[in-house]
């Protein structure tokens, strides 16, 4: 394993394990991308959809939001969830070589997905290439090991699986925000802004947060469940040490970075 993968476990209980945690943030990625009414819109990287869904209910009726993945698994939930839009679709595809013609959207939308890229410019450069002239593109990511939700944990699988180093090692590095802005200019973006917003999350317990890890949620769950046994029970135990766990409830600070930018 060299990348941090999302199977069909890992779509499974991916909405169990993160979703609450994109959805805290979606508004504001949405308002970044400066969504409105009647736009047509490109979800990347959807997920199960949770972005796609919340998009719709912005551009209305009138609009549009194509929705796209790289994991089968994942784009047969989103279509699952956008089922009763007629407005949407939904399509398997790769983010950094994206199928549709060039200036085929008003906004672009990337939550919580370019920083998986193996080449987040080359995605940043697909994003400028479909939209029209003077649409919008935004995109969420991770600033910190230790303000993020479920990436802590690839940091501590990494160490034992010299193999993830750097792709764990990617997922942080473009949360920088000089480095985030650096990559926009360079796709031809105008107007580029950032913004960073954190919250707290809290459990009742420990086992509260990290059981949907266990059941191979996200790209976390996957990297967890490929360790043997023992390497496993010692994460696990790391981690819960790391989150102050006295066996009532924890709480987890995250923190996101937005940028967005004009064509």
């Amino acid at each position: 394993m060299t990348e941090l993968s999302f199977k069909d476990e890992a779509a499974t209980a991916y909405d169990q394990a993160v979703a609450h945690v994109s959805a805290h943030f979606l508004p504001f990625l949405l308002r970044a991308a400066r969504l409105e009414p009647s736009q047509r819109v490109l979800d990347v990287a959807t997920g199960t959809g949770i972005a796609a869904q919340a998009a719709i209910a912005v551009v209305g009726a009138g609009g549009h939001v194509t929705a796209t993945d790289s994991s089968q698994a994942m784009v047969l939930r989103a279509r699952r969830r956008l089922a009763g839009s007629p407005n949407a679709s939904v399509v398997v595809g790769d983010g950094q070589s994206l199928s549709f013609a060039d200036g085929s959207f008003d906004a672009v939308v990337c939550s919580f997905g370019l920083m998986f890229f193996p080449d987040p410019a080359r995605g940043l450069s697909e994003f400028h290439r479909v939209l029209r002239p003077s649409g919008r593109v935004a995109v969420s990511v991770l600033t910190t090991p230790e303000r993020s939700y479920n990436g802590r944990i690839n940091v501590v699988i990494a160490r034992r699986v010299p193999s993830l180093v750097d792709a764990t090692a990617r997922t942080f590095s473009i949360g920088d925000e000089p480095r985030l802005r650096f990559l926009f200019d360079r796709a031809g973006f105008r107007d580029v802004e950032t913004i960073t917003e954190a919250h707290p999350f809290v459990f009742p317990s420990f086992d509260a947060y990290f059981e949907p890890f266990e059941r191979g949620g996200g790209s976390s769950g996957q990297a967890y469940l490929a360790l043997p046994e023992a390497e496993r029970r010692a994460v696990r135990e790391e981690i819960r040490r790391s989150l102050g766990d006295n066996g009532g409830s924890i709480g987890i600070d995250v923190e996101f970075r937005f940028a967005s930018g004009r064509r």
